[in-house]
């Protein structure tokens, strides 16, 4: 299928962070990407984005990444704290009764849990199963099981596999909370309304453009309501079968140079 170019109509790029703009098991962010970025931010197209991660778990060529090229526009926790310019434009943070009732369900299921802010994250154990779904995200965290008396938690990481999902989902312990499956031994859990795609919506709005407007890469399964609810969205060859096909396009692999390419075929950026 044909690229076309998306010149006129594009004037924001979201991207997802893992297996998107950097892989975490090989610790990799293509030199393609960077320049990719950087040209994007010469052509004055808005360049925002947006993760499943806390912003205290970015990787650390991530966040060399952002200085580099002063990115300020991120949506993390999968759409629950939306920040343009660095200026805080919605959050939407779980209830402490919600969070109550939750965990003493996980608890009595034997189900470890982690609770997630924009600045620290602090868990209800230390096991197996959570270090080899956590640690390569970040090893920043510690035991701190009443976290979310005193403060505010976007998103909830339940570590249990998919034998489990119908024990939860049968629960009915959700409570306008729904789960994302982001890891065989891992959920996250947050605002059944909250999405990626959410968080765009509220920089787009700001901004006084449309969804028209905005293009988006992604790989997994959170980034299904990114892809389908913007301009342009497009997959990533290494992502995830049902997001292939919802996305727009399907570009190479990440290790392919794939956000590279389609943006030059898109006619975003130049291969000068």
């Amino acid at each position: 299928m044909s690229i076309p170019n998306y010149q006129q109509q594009i004037k924001a790029v979201f991207f997802d962070i893992d297996e998107t703009l950097f892989s975490k098991n090989t610790n990799y962010l293509p030199e393609s990407t960077q320049l990719a970025i950087k040209k994007l931010r010469e052509n004055n197209i808005l360049v925002g984005i947006a993760t499943g991660r806390a912003r205290c778990s970015f990787p650390e060529k991530i966040n060399k990444l952002i200085k580099l090229e002063n990115l300020n526009t991120f949506i993390t926790m999968n759409g629950q704290y939306v920040e343009y310019q660095n200026q805080l434009i919605e959050k939407h943070p779980i209830s402490t009764a919600k969070i109550q009732n939750l965990t003493h369900f996980l608890e009595k299921n034997n189900i470890v849990y982690a609770f997630v802010s924009n600045n620290k994250i602090c868990v209800s154990d230390i096991t197996s199963e959570l270090k080899e779904a956590l640690d390569p995200i970040t090893t920043n965290y510690h035991i701190e099981k009443d976290y979310f008396k005193n403060n505010e938690v976007f998103q909830i990481l339940a570590f249990y596999s998919n034998t489990q999902d119908n024990l939860i989902e049968n629960a009915h312990i959700l409570d306008n909370l729904k789960t994302v499956r982001w890891h065989p031994n891992s959920v996250d859990i947050f605002d059944s309304e909250g999405s990626k795609a959410r968080g765009i919506k509220a920089i787009i709005h700001h901004l006084g453009l449309t969804m028209e407007n905005v293009m988006a890469f992604g790989d997994g399964l959170n980034d299904i309501e990114m892809l389908n609810s913007v301009g342009v969205g497009v997959a990533m060859g290494n992502g995830h079968t049902s997001l292939k096909k919802v996305a727009s396009h399907i570009t190479d692999r990440i290790e392919e140079d794939g956000i590279y390419n389609f943006l030059i075929k898109s006619k975003l950026i130049d291969n000068k």
